[in-house]
């Protein structure tokens, strides 16, 4: 198909260069043959008159000598193919070609019959009459000029020869010149004309081609590669955006196709992940609930029977403690399963926030952490599950406070209203000071039982907080330096359905 799109072009190119250079070339071909022409009668009217003034003398004294000498001179020139003076009645009087002296002009031929028509006498012409062009009898093209020679007072009044002064014209100095070089070099110009426009049309041609592969090929070859490459599911393909044209907006909603499939297809796996896992979690948790109940009721009591071996009592605590952990284990496998629909009211985002930071407040002041908020001021309430929400951010907040670590340090809480998409949404923003996450690591946090609190953690808290921003139809993500600290931004839609086109807990996720 391109190279069907690639020569339908260039012959479309040269069709229309064919007939826009050849009216052109045949225009200016036109144009100087009737140059050409034109000064080649210019010419001959010149040497009519030259030839007139030459005679004048000879023929004023009737020196009959001088005048074919004069005529037979300029006969020999090669230009001029025929050089005669006829008298009124048409006959010839003077010419170098001796056979046609005496003889009358044919005044049918075509050379003839704009000055002799049918028998009548040659009268005076005008000047637009005394030229014609005609082809001889051997096809070759001549030029006709003819300059009548009347009567002056000098002939008329002259004793060896007077004309009366009723007769106007005596006579008829016909010059025809060949045409032969003219028509040979109109030739060579047609040649070159066709040559040059032959090598008009390739070159445009050329040139039109380079450029529709530059500027059209290449990107659609580009575009047809990466169609192939996602087709084959490689959905991270990106093509390189050089141009900002057509082709290079076609190119830029390509990637951000992709990166919404990509997107869409990290949710989907991630959606099916959680649902694969939730339901392996409350199997488990079902089934090793009840054991574990017993191991820490037995335990307990042992702990308790044994005041006196220091030794055995060591034992039990460490028992009750590890039985303590796998129930906490167990509670959130239990809790994360168990993630029920949210049940959505029109909710002020700022007082759902501020009730988050009061159930945490006093554990963050025991660790020397401070807490900055930046709430904004008529913020318009959303559709949310108040409860959730605050069981997500105080997720965040422990998570933020476990990344400062004993030091101390702060964290940054903000709302707003942002536009996305012609969507209103309301945005939170947790933020710390704490160790960061490595670049490596970002893109796994929101997984189940992945966690960067090295055993500490049970990994399921952000898989729960994705879950139940997931099911608010919003999105959260992260960006963070290591040693810089983190910052969570949770966006959700004021009418409780977010109408873009993915959305993706990593859409916002750099180093």
């Amino acid at each position: 198909m391109k190279s069907r799109i690639g020569l339908q072009l260039i012959l479309a190119v040269a069709a229309v260069s064919l007939t826009v250079f050849g009216l052109l070339s045949n225009f200016l071909i036109n144009s100087q043959h009737r140059s050409l022409v034109t000064q080649m009668e210019q010419h001959a009217e010149q040497i009519t008159e030259t030839i007139k003034r030459s005679t004048r003398y000879a023929m004023l004294r009737n020196r009959r000598d001088d005048v074919h000498q004069i005529i037979d001179a300029i006969g020999e020139q090669e230009e001029f193919t025929k050089v005669r003076i006829f008298n009124k009645e048409g006959e010839i009087i003077y010419s170098p070609d001796r056979s046609a002296l005496g003889t009358m002009v044919d005044k049918r031929a075509e050379a003839c019959y704009a000055c002799h028509e049918a028998d009548s006498p040659l009268e005076r012409l005008s000047t637009s009459r005394r030229t014609r062009s005609y082809t001889d009898s051997e096809g070759r093209p001549n030029l006709g000029i003819i300059n009548p020679i009347y009567n002056e007072p000098n002939c008329s009044s002259a004793d060896c020869h007077a004309h009366p002064t009723s007769q106007s014209v005596l006579g008829v100095l016909d010059v025809t010149m060949s045409l032969d070089k003219i028509q040979q070099q109109m030739a060579a110009n047609r040649r070159k004309a066709i040559l040059l426009t032959a090598l008009a049309i390739f070159s445009t041609s050329a040139i039109i081609l380079l450029l529709h592969q530059q500027l059209v090929g290449k990107p659609v070859r580009q575009l047809l590669q990466a169609t192939e490459k996602v087709a084959d599911g490689d959905l991270t393909h990106r093509i390189e955006v050089k141009r900002n044209n057509e082709l290079g907006k076609l190119q830029t909603s390509f990637n951000e196709m992709t990166r919404g499939l990509s997107e869409a297809q990290n949710q989907l796996y991630q959606s099916d992940k959680m649902a694969s896992v939730g339901r392996l979690a409350a199997g488990i948790a079902h089934e090793i609930n009840n054991p574990l109940t017993g191991v820490l009721s037995f335990s307990s009591l042992l702990l308790k029977n044994a005041t006196d071996n220091s030794e055995l009592r060591a034992d039990l605590e460490i028992i009750v403690r590890e039985t303590k952990r796998c129930r906490e284990i167990v509670k959130g496998l239990l809790d994360f399963s168990r993630q029920i629909p949210p049940r959505k009211t029109r909710v002020n985002l700022n007082k759902t926030v501020k009730r988050a930071l009061d159930i945490v407040d006093h554990q963050l002041a025991v660790k020397n952490i401070a807490v900055t908020t930046t709430m904004k001021e008529d913020l318009p309430s959303a559709r949310l599950d108040s409860n959730q929400i605050v069981h997500v951010l105080i997720n965040l907040l422990v998570n933020a406070a476990d990344a400062i670590g004993p030091r101390g340090g702060e964290i940054f809480v903000s709302t707003d209203l942002e536009e996305i998409e012609g969507n209103q949404m309301v945005e939170v923003k947790v933020a710390d000071t704490g160790c960061g996450i490595p670049l490596s690591e970002q893109n796994k946090i929101f997984e189940p039982f992945f966690s960067t609190k090295e055993g500490k953690g049970t990994g399921l808290g952000l898989a729960v907080v994705w879950g139940i921003i997931n099911e608010h139809n919003g999105s959260i993500s992260v960006t963070s330096q290591p040693e810089r600290g983190s910052t969570f931004t949770i966006l959700l839609p004021t009418n409780g359905r977010m109408e873009l086109s993915e959305k993706s807990h990593d859409h916002e996720r750099r180093a």
